[in-house]
């Protein structure tokens, strides 16, 4: 069971886990519960619980239980070569300090049916990093009450005030991507993003629209395509912008990350059109794939391991007590010019 010594609310009060039983009208064994993640408790009393500890500015002054050696790295999928990257840039701050990497999917339900946040509780590692990820008002709640670290990795919606998060400079990526392809008489810009809630690729977008406008060039809405960050997604989106006659078709094509930029090399084959003679591409993120496409793809240069070593440093750094002085850190981006653009033609 939790402790029920006095602890301070940000307002100065002094608090113990009765009062906050009886604001929330239960029991104290059961704020205790949810405090230290059990999962015998209904979802409905566990928000109840959680939404009076927010009020009252409830910390623990100590972790109830020692937090585990290991770094928790959270992401939606991992079965690609973008995850590969984070994976490794985690992996060198836990063995830098000692820990044990655990990675996990969101969202996953195991087969006795404990959620993913009922599993990290469990585990009470010395810190999670989410990646991708928009986890609510409920799971991070869970994770603060226990004394656990929060960073997220690119998070999916705007960064939030209370949780630190480490990005890339997306927009400006966009921007540049754009203007490489205007520098090389390109007109006719086409543009698979990715899906329209994600916030990385919202702001590649709006880069890229950016340039246009600065080279006072219009923008066809029929040539922006949302795709899925996957090949497959890509190829069909490139095939619905570049299925048209010569003169209508875009001359390139800004695919919003190097996945979504292979699946638009497949369909230019599939079209008979030859990269970077007839369609010039450049992706995003310059994952180690790029540079052994055919032709070798022009990329904007995410910095993703070292996002997941800042992240992953922030994190460790939080365990030991320290508190950010920013909670928003966004890395630079830049343009690896390699074979897949060219002048445009005419």
């Amino acid at each position: 069971m939790a402790r029920t010594t006095i602890e301070r609310s940000g307002r100065g009060e002094a608090i113990t886990i009765a009062h906050i039983a009886r604001r929330a009208g239960v029991s104290v064994p059961t704020v205790s519960k949810v405090i230290n993640g059990r999962t015998d408790v209904s979802a409905e009393t566990r928000r109840l619980v959680q939404e009076v500890i927010r009020e009252q500015g409830y910390r623990p002054a100590r972790r109830a239980t020692r937090a585990a050696p290991l770094l928790e790295l959270a992401i939606h999928e991992f079965e690609n070569d973008w995850a590969g990257e984070i994976i490794k840039g985690a992996q060198r701050v836990a063995m830098e300090n000692g820990l044990g990497l655990v990675v996990s999917e969101l969202g996953q339900t195991s087969a006795t049916g404990r959620t993913w946040i009922d599993t990290v509780l469990a585990r009470h590692p010395t810190g999670v990093m989410a990646v991708l990820a928009s986890l609510n008002d409920e799971l991070r709640s869970q994770l603060r009450t226990r004394g656990i670290p929060l960073v997220i990795v690119d998070p999916t919606g705007e960064p939030l005030h209370d949780t630190p998060s480490v990005g890339a400079t997306n927009w400006s990526g966009g921007l540049t991507a754009a203007r490489h392809l205007l520098e090389l008489g390109h007109r006719r810009i086409g543009v698979i993003a990715g899906p329209e809630e994600l916030l990385c690729s919202r702001a590649r977008l709006d880069g890229y629209r950016a340039a246009m406008d600065e080279a006072g060039v219009q923008v066809n809405p029929a040539f922006i395509r949302h795709g899925n960050f996957y090949v497959d997604r890509g190829y069909q989106e490139a095939r619905v912008i570049l299925d048209r006659e010569p003169a209508e078709r875009p001359t390139a094509i800004f695919a919003l990350n190097d996945l979504t930029a292979l699946g638009v090399y497949q369909a230019a084959r599939d079209l008979r059109l030859n990269v970077p003679e007839d369609l010039s591409v450049v992706g995003f993120d310059d994952l180690p794939l790029a540079e052994w496409a055919n032709p070798p793809l022009t990329t904007i240069r995410q910095p993703l391991v070292q996002m997941a070593l800042t992240a992953a440093r922030l994190v460790v750094r939080m365990a030991a007590g320290e508190h950010p002085t920013q909670t928003r850190l966004e890395l630079a981006t830049d343009l690896v010019v390699r074979a897949s653009t060219a002048p445009a033609r005419g």
